[in-house]
């Protein structure tokens, strides 16, 4: 099953070739492994192993269709990231709310 854990979406996502996979299904389209690899400098194989990560990261939904395989991006997992990036900015933002208050009354 899928893991929609942050740290692996974000290691998932750490890789250049598999952020640009995701920046290619970023439209809503579903498209092929051949159709994914074009114009990349790996073999069919190696971007299958790429995006085997990303599913494994919850961040594609994949479909068989005879041969081939389609991958379309989950978008719920993209919004649980942003989820997760959006607390850590809140928690950062309190943060330096009170480390401000602190430099500001120290002031007087």
């Amino acid at each position: 099953m899928p893991s929609s854990e942050p740290a692996h979406l974000f290691a998932a996502l750490g890789d250049p070739t598999r952020l640009g996979l995701v920046t290619r299904l970023s439209d809503g389209s579903e498209r092929s492994i051949v159709q994914l690899g074009e114009g990349l400098p790996m073999s069919r194989q190696a971007v299958a192993k790429h995006l085997d990560v990303l599913h494994g990261a919850g961040l594609l939904h994949r479909r068989k269709s005879g041969r081939e395989v389609h991958y379309a991006l989950r978008r719920d997992a993209i919004e649980a990231a942003r989820g997760w990036l959006d607390q850590v900015n809140a928690q950062w933002d309190g943060t330096l709310a009170r480390l401000k208050a602190m430099v500001e009354e120290g002031d007087g």
